[in-house]
């Protein structure tokens, strides 16, 4: 993954579209982690914290970790100016090396596109899950119109579910929740939610 693309990306990551896009997201997920109030999550590939910061009323604790500092460093600044008590920022990349760390839930949104070995980063997350812990995955439909050489043109959802299941995670639910014009590298998409558990 092209970190660098991202550390430049970073000051200016949070355009009007993509915070647009992040409320959907975020009411979408508030709805999946309703009784999850004693609960540790982690929000991996978190970018500056568009998603998760808005969740951390519904969680006992989160980490947002990721491989750009920059962003980080943006998140950070947002859980200061937030006064967001229960939130930390962690610098990983789990595709080199997966830190000892434990959730009861892990969040990847629009995350899973930029990873390459994708089979490699689910075992990883499915081993940082403590047992009956969620994994709650958002990202685009496929896409035959997308073609990029270091991102996934989407995912179908049965091969994605095949892949969930091979790493060992169960209670595998997928639904589109989203339409949107011009949402994924300017071409029209869908998006899904995808939750299992270990």
């Amino acid at each position: 993954m092209e970190n660098n693309v991202f550390e430049q990306l970073a000051k200016k990551y949070d355009t009007e579209e993509r915070m647009e896009l992040a409320k959907v997201i975020v009411e979408e997920v508030r709805l999946e982690l309703q009784q999850s109030k004693s609960k540790s999550l982690i929000d991996y590939g978190s970018g500056t914290g568009l998603i998760s910061l808005e969740l951390s009323d519904l969680v006992d604790s989160i980490l947002l970790i990721d491989s750009s500092k920059q962003m980080l460093e943006v998140a950070q600044g947002k859980i200061s100016q937030k006064g967001i008590i229960n939130a930390e920022v962690l610098y990983s990349d789990f595709t080199k090396e997966t830190p000892e760390l434990k959730a009861d839930i892990v969040i990847l949104s629009l995350v899973l596109l930029h990873i390459p070995d994708t089979k490699k980063i689910l075992q990883e997350l499915f081993g940082v899950l403590n047992n009956g812990g969620k994994l709650i995955i958002i990202d685009f439909d496929k896409n035959d119109k997308i073609h990029h050489p270091k991102v996934h043109n989407g995912f179908s959802q049965e091969e994605l579910t095949k892949r969930l299941s091979e790493a060992g995670f169960k209670s595998i639910e997928m639904k589109t929740f989203y339409h949107g014009n011009r949402i994924f590298m300017n071409q029209d998409a869908s998006m899904f939610m995808s939750s299992s558990m270990k």
